[in-house]
């Protein structure tokens, strides 16, 4: 894989896995932006794309620029990645040493391959296989932000995505788990949506609303079927168009008892904006599952929690 790269040597033979080449500010500067208006032009055709098109583009281009040896343009790449998925910061100290400490985080698995990708692009080292390691934290990367199960429909959404959708709801539910990932839902598509859930409310114990364009009118539209259904345990609403709007109605559901009684996790990663649960969120999830040790994501590090066992307060786990 990386190991074998040829292309974009040095005249004197250096790979550039073994050395960065470093471009003049100013060529910089007019190559980042017309990579990225690139990128825009490929995925914006046909209307805006979702948040994960874009930041998948972006390790894409990455990972070209560091084939090429281009370190300074990988570095700002890097850095508009990590601040489209709310990490804000520059500085590879605060990345590592400061977010890593955050365990309030909506997705800690990207969170973690982006530490993982800010020490090969800032820290290059001249042993071993440096380029091949960071390819592989990029395919991880792209992996997680990436809609799987739409792959495996892509037949049948390529003529039509309702048609998936009403394929979906006939088939009966094994174990409880119903799984749309992928099928784009729309409003409309809400009131259908509603109808099945409530028919199985008794049923459904796993819903997957991943990579399906929801959006925050969508899914307030959703929300109180949701709400009442007496078995669901875990929501996943990744990769969608979710924004922090959300968040006040759902933590404002979860506050009351007779909402979502049994669930145990609500996936809101890989979004336009969400980055991080309110401890009110957090705080409510783990009364309805007090057994279960640690949530995917728990308090902040440093902060004191009480052990749901014995009414303790006791240091978080690091």
């Amino acid at each position: 894989m990386g190991a074998k790269q040829t292309k974009g040597q040095e005249p004197g033979g250096a790979s550039p896995q073994h050395s960065w080449k470093r471009t003049p500010t100013k060529e910089r500067g007019d190559i980042f932006a017309s990579l990225m208006v690139k990128s825009g032009d490929r995925l914006s055709r046909g209307g805006s794309p979702p948040p994960y098109q874009r930041r998948i583009s972006m390790i894409q281009e990455m990972m070209l620029m560091a084939k090429q040896g281009k370190q300074d343009e990988a570095t700002e790449m890097l850095k508009t990645l990590r601040q489209d998925l709310g990490m804000e910061s520059t500085s590879l100290d605060d990345v590592l040493y400061r977010y890593a400490s955050f365990r309030n985080l909506v997705d800690p698995i990207t969170h973690d391959l982006i530490i993982s990708l800010a020490r090969y692009v800032h820290c290059p080292k001249p042993e071993g296989d440096s380029l091949g390691a960071m390819e592989k934290v990029c395919r991880q990367l792209t992996y997680h932000l990436s809609p799987h199960s739409q792959w495996r429909r892509q037949g049948l959404l390529k003529r039509k995505p309702q048609a998936c959708l009403k394929a979906v709801l006939s088939a009966p539910l094994y174990s409880g788990a119903l799984d749309l990932s992928g099928i784009p839902l729309t409003a409309r598509d809400m009131e259908r949506l509603c109808s099945h859930l409530q028919r199985h409310a008794s049923t459904v114990v796993s819903l997957e609303l991943g990579f399906t364009e929801l959006t925050d009118e969508a899914f307030l539209l959703l929300l109180p079927t949701l709400a009442a259904l007496p078995h669901l345990e875990t929501l996943a609403l990744n990769g969608n168009r979710l924004t922090r709007t959300i968040l006040k109605e759902l933590t404002d559901a979860l506050k009351d008892p007779g909402s979502f009684p049994s669930v145990t996790w609500i996936d809101l990663g890989n979004n336009v904006d969400i980055f991080s649960l309110p401890q009110p969120f957090l705080v409510s999830l783990r009364k309805r599952c007090p057994k279960q040790g640690n949530l995917p994501t728990i308090l902040e590090f440093g902060e004191s929690q009480k052990d749901p066992t014995t009414g303790k307060e006791k240091k978080p786990s690091q």
